[in-house]
């Protein structure tokens, strides 16, 4: 075992490196970095590989302080290739028992607002905002999200107890879905949607009585609430 000190963020990213850069295939890059829209080059590794091979390699390492796991996830979001941006994802997963309550404003709405494109940004969601909303009281923090002109935090905010099945608190998620219901652009609106959807199955009288309260929400957030209300 590793032992602890500050050099856990470049050892991890050291490891991270070592593992990805001789699995780069180039064909598939090129695809893979088109489907992205060109957010970022890619090195052509597929998400189930790299996810296998880094579980197994991130073994040697100590469990980190949160602030280690926080800036080794800010450097491998300052590599050039997408999969590092995943592999920030991915080691917050395999150590999300180091992330304290401070974890989410110290480090993650970094990592929301760096390279954003909805690939990171659902990534986050999953390995980090919404295990650590359930774990500690988050609300200020996802009011301001929700308040930002940084539509990849409002994303973020409206998602954030997804998972969270019968515990999640549907009046203040549909509170966030209601202040963007205006919204038009894209990511929000399905973001909406996917809240709506997963909602439905909880309380689909609620979700029935949003959208008739909104009657002008866009068409993408209501063709997801309707899959959930049918569902």
């Amino acid at each position: 075992m590793q032992a602890m000190s500050d050099s856990w963020p470049n050892t991890a990213v050291g490891i991270t490196e070592g593992i990805l850069t001789p699995l780069a295939n180039p064909a598939q890059a090129q695809q893979m970095a088109s489907y992205m829209k060109h957010v970022a080059p890619f090195l052509g590794v597929r998400a189930p590989e790299r996810r296998r091979v880094l579980h197994a390699g991130w073994h040697v390492l100590a469990p980190p302080t949160s602030d280690e796991l926080g800036r080794a996830c800010l450097l491998l979001m300052d590599e050039r290739e997408r999969e590092y941006h995943y592999a920030a994802n991915d080691l917050i997963g395999s150590f999300l028992e180091s992330a304290d309550e401070r974890f989410l404003v110290e480090y993650v709405e970094d990592l929301l607002t760096t390279k954003s494109w909805w690939d990171t940004v659902d990534g986050l969601g999953t390995a980090a905002v919404s295990p650590l909303c359930w774990l500690y009281d988050a609300t200020d923090l996802i009011l301001k999200w929700s308040r930002s002109d940084n539509m990849w935090l409002n994303r973020a905010a409206i998602q954030h107890q997804r998972g969270w099945k019968q515990d999640t608190d549907i009046g203040f998620v549909l509170a966030i879905c209601a202040s963007h219901a205006a919204s038009r652009e894209f990511f929000v609106a399905k973001a909406i949607g996917w809240a709506l959807r997963d909602i439905a199955r909880l309380d689909p009288h609620a979700v029935a009585g949003f959208l008739d309260r909104h009657p002008g929400l866009s068409a993408v957030a209501v063709r997801e609430a309707r899959r959930g209300l049918r569902s």
